[in-house]
């Protein structure tokens, strides 16, 4: 039972903790939001960025702040199966298992799209089902657990695209975009005065996280929000009455009803941050596009007008009436 007092604190610590974040991280601060979404409502972000612009630091400081462990598996075509989840070893006693670094509360997987489509399998398995079997015995990961994974939208020789259903597995998508000039100089600055970059000290423990999870799903969220959550997502179906004329000219599949999960996710852990203890139409909203952009699939046609999912979420925003 969540306590008013508990959830308060809950509060409390992670506006300190976004305090901390930001004496780390230079701008990116909707990055930062979506992360801190994921890690609230259970599930896992993709992060899609160009190289450099920090998407490791943020997520070893968030681990860090966190006062979770943390691992970081850099993805490569030769890596296997095993080399992330673990395996079983002859010892003196026999065989044990030797779990790999997918067993740590925040594991960064860095350029994911640059593994087999094997060892991307074993990934997802074990962010969908939160566990890992290896050798017919199943072990549980530690909990809370979050997948961070980046990869690099400019970049596609020797790489295996994750396919849309795998996509699929992931509660957000948040687009890292390029610094500004004030923030790129901030950045210079950081990085080569003094001792550097510092990462922050523990503002919270597995505990505390898990309690503040606890409290962000206790969230009510009215009916009328709920209805207007699954209409944003019908309507990115093409043959869907509500559809606006751009998703039936450009969308070839609409977004699953994890979109519709991760819109409520979303919008609960936005007002949790928010210090608020209800649930509003603008969570709702500020949730689309991370919740939507990497659910809807554009057809030929898009591509060759030059018309991106994100435009097309935008197009479904602004046709589907609030509540």
């Amino acid at each position: 039972m969540i306590t008013r007092e508990d959830l308060v604190g809950a509060q409390e610590r992670f506006a300190l903790l976004r305090e901390k974040l930001a004496q780390v991280i230079v701008g990116q601060e909707g990055v930062v939001e979506v992360a801190l979404w994921a890690v609230l409502g259970r599930g896992h972000v993709l992060l899609e960025g160009v190289p450099g612009l920090g998407k490791t630091l943020l997520v070893r400081a968030l681990a860090r702040a966190l006062g979770l462990s943390f691992s970081r598996i850099q993805f490569t075509p030769d890596l296997m199966p095993a080399d992330i989840v673990g395996t079983n070893i002859l010892s003196g006693e026999g065989f044990r298992f030797l779990p790999g670094p997918l067993f740590s509360h925040v594991v960064l997987a860095d350029e994911v799209n640059r593994a087999t489509p094997k060892t991307q399998s074993a990934l997802l398995e074990a962010m969908q089902e939160g566990q890992a079997t290896v050798a017919g015995t199943t072990h549980p990961l530690p909990q809370p657990f979050t997948v961070l994974a980046t990869q690099n939208p400019i970049e596609m020789e020797g790489t295996y695209p994750l396919p849309e259903a795998q996509v699929d597995r992931f509660l957000f998508k948040a687009e890292v975009p390029f610094p500004g000039e004030a923030d790129l100089v901030e950045i210079v600055r950081r990085n080569t005065e003094g001792e550097g970059i510092v990462l922050p000290e523990p503002v919270l423990s597995a505990e505390g996280v898990r309690r503040a999870q606890a409290a962000v799903a206790a969230y009510p969220v009215p009916e009328p929000l709920l209805a207007y959550a699954a209409r944003l997502v019908l309507a990115t179906h093409p043959g869907h009455p509500l559809a606006p004329e751009a998703v039936r000219k450009y969308v070839q599949y609409g977004a699953s009803p994890r979109g519709s999960l991760a819109l409520i996710v979303g919008a609960k852990a936005r007002a949790f941050l928010a210090g608020r203890y209800h649930v509003g139409v603008e969570d709702v909203q500020a949730a689309l596009r991370p919740a939507l952009v990497h659910r809807i699939i554009p057809n030929f046609r898009a591509d060759a007008d030059g018309v991106a999912a994100a435009d097309l979420v935008e197009e479904v925003g602004g046709a589907v009436r609030a509540p």
